[in-house]
């Protein structure tokens, strides 16, 4: 690129500026000898004598600054040799250590091929001697156990043929014990072997086994705490829930053991033994939850076979709810809960739900289908649901049109018992007199009878 400039610079030079120099010296040698000649002429050629001054320092100039244009390209011409030099050096010597690699690689794929017919040599030396060492492993194990080496050092100065006699010798008095197991020592050192790696295992796995008692201990003591810790809150979320539903009562819960079976006849020492373990009793001797309420302050106390439908109704709610308060839930689904219960208890029910509802700790939503006021009258929001045509509907309704709806249900209610206890009034009446009757007839019978 550097040449190819200067080129260009050198044939401007010499093709344009040097040619209208050597014409502009030309012009000017004219216009010299005209001045001479004519006077007259002077004024007019003055002014393009002027213009072609001008134009010749115009082309000075040029021709100056194409010299200076001309020199810098030059040294960077010198420049771009001895870069091309150096590479040229560089690009000697990098062929130089090339040639060397290639020398090397072509001396290591050499020694490679030497390494891998030396370990092909070795591996088959290597397969012959395993080959060697099994066939004379094998023949020792024909052999039996081979004697201390006490016994071999007095056969060591013998000679082979000595030797040889001397084995002969022995396999002879040998074939006398052929029915005796040649093995046996073997057998024998190979059980022994066997017998402490087995119970080197049992040691092993007798120790695993007691980390998974311990663990086994150790989850059935959580396990236990957890129960007896659940029981315990439930418990006591349960005296407290009953105490609300009914203000005059009291409950509590009972945890049945297998304790309670044993015999109290005992003496002190296994008393107080049997009295710490009914306090903390373990999880394995459990069988069921017992209840004892009161529904009065003073009196005794019932058990759950002991109460009414309506007084085992309320019992139940106290535990879901006591469970409730345990273990809280999102929200809770009822279905009629107050169906079985008398107004009081419909009110304390109700307001337990309201007081759980609003509660700040843990506040619960409860659902609750109901045909009672009493919850109605606390609710948020009231629906509806009708049936017609084998289809369900729901309806918003308002408290109001609720409570409206309920008692106009209840006066229903109340009416269709008047009518079934009139009409049972009057079944009972006709039944009394067809009584009366029948104890009449068998008179007429018996005088109809006699006169057949």
């Amino acid at each position: 690129e550097v040449g190819v400039e200067r080129q260009r610079l050198l044939s401007l030079l010499e093709d344009n500026l040097l040619k209208k120099k050597r014409e502009l010296e030309e012009e000017g040698a004219e216009s010299s000898s005209s001045r001479r000649k004519s006077t007259g002429g002077q004024s007019a050629s003055y002014v393009a004598q002027n213009e072609r001054k001008e134009n010749l320092e115009q082309l000075e100039r040029e021709l100056d600054e194409a010299i200076r244009n001309a020199d810098h390209v030059k040294e960077r011409l010198e420049e771009a040799k001895k870069v091309d030099e150096e590479l040229y050096k560089e690009l000697m010597d990098a062929k130089k250590k090339l040639d060397e690699l290639k020398v090397k690689d072509a001396r290591n794929t050499n020694d490679l091929k030497k390494a891998e017919e030396r370990e092909a040599k070795l591996m088959n030396k290597r397969s012959l001697c395993v080959t060697r060492r099994e066939l004379h492993a094998r023949r020792i194990q024909e052999l039996g156990s081979l004697p201390p080496t006490s016994e071999l050092a007095k056969y060591r100065p013998l000679s082979i043929s000595a030797l040889m006699e001397e084995l002969n010798s022995v396999n002879t008095k040998l074939k006398e014990y052929s029915h005796v197991n040649k093995k046996a020592y073997d057998q024998f050192v190979n059980f022994s072997e066997q017998r402490e790696s087995l119970l080197k295992r049992k040691d092993e796995v007798d120790k695993g086994a007691e980390k998974v008692k311990e663990l086994i201990e150790s989850l059935d003591r959580q396990k236990d705490e957890a129960i007896n810790r659940t029981f315990r809150g439930v418990s006591a979320h349960f005296k407290d829930v009953f105490k609300e539903l009914v203000p005059n009562g009291a409950g509590e819960l009972i945890m049945r053991t297998t304790l309670d079976d044993e015999d109290d006849g005992e003496i002190d020492s296994d008393d107080v033994d049997l009295s710490i373990r009914r306090q903390n009793p373990s999880v394995s001797r459990y069988r069921g939850v017992g209840i004892k309420v009161r529904f009065s302050a003073v009196g005794e106390n019932y058990l759950m076979s002991q109460l009414s439908g309506g007084q085992k109704s309320l019992v139940a709610l106290a535990l879901i709810f006591a469970i409730q308060r345990c273990d809280p839930a999102p929200f809770y689904l009822f279905d009629e809960l107050d169906q079985a219960l008398d107004s009081t208890y419909r009110k304390a029910v109700a307001g337990l739900i309201q007081r759980q509802a609003n509660s700040q700790e843990n506040p619960t939503q409860f659902i609750c289908s109901t045909f009672r006021p009493e919850i109605v009258s606390i609710a948020h929001r009231c629906y509806g649901i009708s049936h017609q045509n084998k289809v369900s509907q729901i309806n918003d309704l308002t408290k109001n049109d609720a409570l409206h709806f309920i008692a106009n249900l209840m006066n229903e209610e109340e009416a269709v018992g008047e009518v079934s206890s009139f009409a049972t009034s009057n079944a009972s009446r006709v039944k009394k007199r067809k009584m009366i009757r029948v104890d009449e007839e068998p008179h007429g019978e018996e005088d109809v009878v006699g006169e057949d």
